[in-house]
């Protein structure tokens, strides 16, 4: 018997479906990877139903799996038990990266949080999140960070605002807890952070906070959030834009072991 697939019912029908088509038409699932541009294990993770397709997947699969309008019609009524649909994508190009920069402004990049930190962040959504949808997405998050231990290491660069780390969030005791966090995790041979100090008059990053990713096929996208939800980027320029932006970002923030020294200074203002 195989293993339940952690995905929600509709998708492990989509994925059903998907599967069903794909054998009909004697496609292996190596050429339907390629012909929609994701890997061959995330591909089998859409057809076993434990990731959500993006529309550029389902437009096209429709294509190759000669099915017009069968999956487009199907993917509303997809859900994401774990994540907000706007933000399932992403997570599965998160999961199954080798490398990724990210450049925070306003709060710590989920793959950094701290559960008490996570929680007080989802507790001040507006509108008011229900109890058990903050506890999910506590947890949802949490799961994600299964990234910072993996084999084979992904190698984690973060950036953030001085200022992030000034906020209270979640009070002094959560705040110095997540503090002691981010120091053990920059122990870690994998994950570089550095901070760019409120003193500095201008830097590269005023046009927002970016992430951006590598794919285990060594491209390289991008992921940009904002108010109503978050988009991946794969435009070829704007990503080497961003890239480029990302590197200026880095060389003006302090070195990884002064923003440890920073961190550690402001843990013990707690």
């Amino acid at each position: 018997m195989e293993p339940k697939s952690s995905g929600s019912l509709s998708m492990q029908i989509f994925g059903v479906v998907v599967r069903a088509r794909r054998e009909s038409e004697g496609v292996t699932i190596e050429q339907l990877a390629a012909y929609t541009d994701y890997s061959k294990s995330l591909t089998a993770k859409i057809e076993y139903g434990e990731r959500m397709p993006s529309p550029r997947f389902i437009e096209r699969a429709e294509e190759l799996l000669k099915c017009p309008g069968v999956l487009v019609a199907v993917a509303p009524f997809l859900s994401r038990e774990r994540y907000p649909s706007w933000f399932g994508e992403y997570a599965d190009r998160e999961a199954e990266a080798v490398s990724l920069c990210t450049y925070a402004t306003h709060v710590l990049h989920g793959l950094l949080q701290t559960a008490g930190y996570a929680r007080a962040v989802f507790s001040a959504a507006c509108p008011v999140l229900e109890e058990d949808e903050i506890e999910s997405r506590v947890e949802a998050r949490l799961a994600r960070q299964v990234l910072l231990t993996g084999k084979p290491g992904c190698a984690l660069t973060f950036v953030m605002e001085e200022w992030i780390l000034r906020r209270l969030v979640g009070g002094p005791a959560t705040m110095k807890e997540q503090l002691s966090h981010l120091l053990e995790l920059s122990q870690k041979r994998n994950v570089t952070i550095q901070l760019l100090p409120t003193r500095y008059e201008t830097h590269a990053g005023f046009q927002g906070p970016f992430t951006l990713l590598e794919t285990p096929e060594h491209d390289w996208l991008a992921y940009v959030e904002g108010q109503a939800g978050g988009f991946l980027i794969d435009d070829r320029q704007t990503v080497s834009e961003l890239i480029s932006r990302h590197g200026m970002i880095r060389s003006q923030a302090l070195t990884p072991e002064d923003s440890a020294k920073l961190i550690e200074r402001m843990a013990s203002e707690l």
